[in-house]
């Protein structure tokens, strides 16, 4: 028999088992699947340790399992939704810091070509493009490329913010403030940002030729920044995302994805 792991309490399983696909059973019969608990927890231990998915203890599903389980969830949009659901959860009860979000990026080099690989004077990587409220929770984010400026991938990470309210009410998508580093100093896309309500604060570049667009006495707001390198922190305790060694960037983002769903879960 099995015995009960620990990467999951029974009370976090509880909120995670009702968002999850249920099974469908093929018409001529065939073997059940894995347990999903034991192969969530399967991906889990190898998103934390960043061990090889050839060393999955054995009182998990196998490593294929697993692995297919995770691909297959994220093609899905699974995991997302999961995400999205905690987030809207958080959201009712007042714990969301909407006022002041934060934005930022984080180089992760990569071992193996594939998409959302590209070269940098740092050698080449993937780029975490994320979002956070004003607490550190990640709100948003994508994956991408590591050679394109951050400054270009920021309304794509805005875009990504969906957190649905209850009833028939649209999600919400638009933060109020989005405080961010000189990198995003860009004069273009603070007009767009604005034309959508949001306001964007990021110090100016030394060689800025245009006249100021931030006042002096927001630079106070731009002294919370840890809270971004925090949530970084957060995302880097599962060690799997430290060093990108996957191929397929749906297996990667799929590792992401959980990491940001299992930050947002610790705050239910």
């Amino acid at each position: 028999m099995r015995k009960r792991t620990q990467e999951l309490t029974d009370e976090q399983w509880s909120r995670i088992k009702p968002l999850l696909p249920p099974e469908t059973r093929k018409p001529k019969g065939g073997r059940r699947r894995a347990d999903d608990r034991l192969v969530l927890e399967g991906i889990l231990w190898v998103a934390r340790t960043g061990a090889r998915w050839r060393d999955l203890p054995d009182k998990y599903p196998s490593p294929a399992t697993c692995w297919r389980r995770l691909k297959k969830w994220k093609e899905e949009g699974v995991w997302v939704e999961i995400w999205r659901a905690f987030l809207s959860q958080l959201d009712q009860r007042g714990l969301l810091d909407w006022e002041e979000t934060f934005m930022d990026g984080s180089f992760v080099p990569a071992k193996k070509r594939g998409a959302g690989v590209g070269k940098t004077k740092r050698g080449k990587g993937t780029k975490w493009m994320v979002v956070v409220d004003g607490k550190g929770i990640p709100l948003g984010g994508i994956l991408e490329s590591a050679s394109p400026a951050e400054v270009t991938l920021a309304e794509r990470s805005l875009d990504t913010i969906r957190v649905p309210r209850t009833g028939a009410g649209r999600p919400k998508t638009r933060p109020k403030r989005v405080i961010a580093d000189k990198a995003y100093d860009s004069d273009p896309l603070l007009q767009r940002l604005k034309q959508r309500g949001i306001v964007l604060f990021s110090p100016h570049r030394r060689n800025r030729k245009g006249k100021r667009a931030q006042q002096k006495r927001m630079w106070r707001r731009y002294g919370s920044r840890w809270i971004v390198e925090r949530t970084f922190s957060w995302i880097g305790r599962f060690k799997r995302l430290i060093v990108r060694c996957e191929h397929h960037l749906t297996v990667y983002s799929g590792f992401f994805h959980i990491a940001c769903i299992m930050i947002a879960l610790r705050r239910l």
